[in-house]
């Protein structure tokens, strides 16, 4: 270990300490254990090295527990996991809220789920439709209300592939028999109508609403793979938990096709019912997303046959670790057009790092993500020449934490469903140039005069995947951290902030 990580290491150990102090003996004894420095790992010579490249280093924290009642939390619940991740960017497809109005409201939209469609005709990605709870629905009953709701729909958007039911924590409450409904008006109106189990109050975090979004595809979208019209070709493949954010996934498979392969699906981003029904013809499945869509991809690879493998578009380095990696499935006609495309784009990455590098290097980052962002991003900021101070995960678990461990170099700090006290003190400690996290924590950390990217739908940008990403990704960050702005005003705990709030 370097004297630099070694140095950074002890001195995040004592912010943990610091931190940690300010708590009650039996809440910091349980928190200690959601807060760690990455430690080196001295790998044998005949270590085996994973998908991921060899292990730096342990990120060993407790994970996917629930969060403590009271202490600000920025986790979301199981239904954000189905609607706002899972189902909600299937384009072609009316996802009804079920229940009160709040929880669709609060959904509407936010992700920038970015699809090719005419919304309201055949494209129903930015609308939000609701069921509309009202106190006599929660004595009564809501079967009906739902029945309702599937009529109006396909009487307003006849041309719909489908509908899902993504319920509301009352809806599990009450009993509410959506399966039922589901099953009679999908043999009434001939379309595949999805009940998803995904009440807010279900597990620790959205993660289980990733994973109940996940069952309700196999039970009641995969079993029609056989009908599918599809004529399965050598070199199939679906990216699969490409959201499409800002354009992520259009990226994507841009590359892809440039090396020869052929989308026989892109979900759940930009995604239509027909391509998930007919993801088991598929040669191989490519999950960008591990946390969300592992499930689906385990489970088609135990009855479909259909393997699977991660892989990581952000940043030059991962990106032509990637295009290696899934050439080498396919033989050597597809691994000479890979690194054709590796090196068609070399000139545009050189130019990317040559004008933005100078002004990065060095620059400190910390990241507090959901999904796989926290370890996926980490070394396209290091491509520019930047260093990852801290990150952590809003709801991974222990295999997200094991695979940080390819990313993370030693020192780093490492933090798992972090509080809000927590992240603002870590964040004044180590007083980083840059911090990527939500929406949420945009302001708090802005008004400290930290410069901020919003890590989970890229600050109104994008996209960030893919070579013309990296492009778009390097601009950000600059943008970001070398505005002048941040020289207009001192923070709360300098000695020119303390004169001017004494001054109010």
């Amino acid at each position: 270990m370097s004297d630099s990580y070694e140095n950074d290491g002890k001195a995040h150990e004592q912010y943990i300490t610091e931190v940690l102090a300010q708590y009650p003996d039996k809440f910091a004894k349980r928190r200690r254990k959601h807060l760690a420095v990455a430690k080196a790992v001295e790998a044998a010579p005949d270590a085996p090295v994973g998908e991921e490249g060899p292990l730096l280093t342990e990120c060993d924290v407790k994970s996917n527990i629930k969060s403590i009642p009271g202490v600000m939390t920025i986790r979301g619940c199981a239904y954000a996991g189905s609607k706002g991740v899972v189902w909600g960017p299937v384009k072609d497809m009316v996802h009804i809220s079920h229940g009160p109005v709040g929880c669709g409201q609060y959904s509407w939209s936010q992700r920038r789920n970015y699809y090719v469609g005419t919304t309201g005709i055949d494209a129903f990605g930015t609308m939000q439709i609701t069921s509309d709870f009202q106190e006599k629905d929660i004595v009564f009953g809501g079967d009906k209300k739902l029945d309702k709701v599937i009529d109006e729909i396909e009487a307003m958007f006849p041309l719909n592939g489908g509908i899902s039911v993504q319920s509301e924590c009352p809806i599990g409450l009450i009993g509410d028999d959506i399966e039922a409904v589901s099953r009679r008006k999908g043999k009434e109106i001939g379309k595949t109508i999805v009940p998803v189990r995904c009440e807010g109050f279900r597990g620790v975090s959205q993660s289980l609403g990733h994973h109940i979004a996940n069952d309700a595809i196999r039970d009641w979208v995969l079993d029609k793979s056989a009908e599918a019209e599809w004529e399965a070709g050598p070199y199939d493949v679906n990216i699969v938990g490409d959201y499409n954010i800002g354009g992520d996934a259009w990226a994507s498979r841009r590359l892809l096709e440039e090396m020869g392969l052929r989308i026989c699906g892109n979900w759940s981003g930009d995604a239509t019912l027909a391509e998930m029904e007919r993801a088991p013809k598929a040669k191989l499945n490519l999950i960008h997303c591990y946390r969300s869509m592992n499930y689906i991809c385990r489970h088609m690879e135990e009855k479909y046959g259909v393997p699977w493998m991660e892989y990581n578009f952000f940043g030059p380095s991962q990106i032509a670790a990637s295009l290696r990696k899934i050439a080498k499935h396919f033989g050597p006609e597809i691994e000479a057009k890979a690194e054709e495309v590796i090196a068609k784009y070399k000139p545009l990455v050189d130019g990317i790092v040559e004008k933005y590098g100078p002004r990065l290097k060095g620059k400190k980052v910390m990241l507090y993500v959901g999904g796989l962002r926290p370890r996926h991003v980490m070394t396209a900021y290091e491509d520019l020449g930047m260093e990852i101070a801290g990150t952590g995960y809003e709801f991974a678990h222990n295999d997200d934490y094991q695979r940080t461990g390819h990313y993370a170099k030693p020192g780093t700090l490492i933090y798992d469903d972090v509080t809000g006290y927590e992240l603002e003190k870590f964040v004044e400690k180590i007083r980083p140039d840059l911090v990527g996290s939500g929406i949420k924590e945009k302001y708090p950390v802005q008004k400290m005069g930290i410069p901020f990217r919003q890590m989970h739908s890229w600050d109104y940008s994008g996209p960030y995947h893919g070579y013309d990403g990296f492009a778009i990704f390097a601009r950000d960050m600059d943008l970001a951290i070398n505005n002048p702005v941040w020289d207009l005003f001192d923070a709360p705990w300098t000695d020119g902030g303390e004169l001017l709030a004494a001054a109010e």
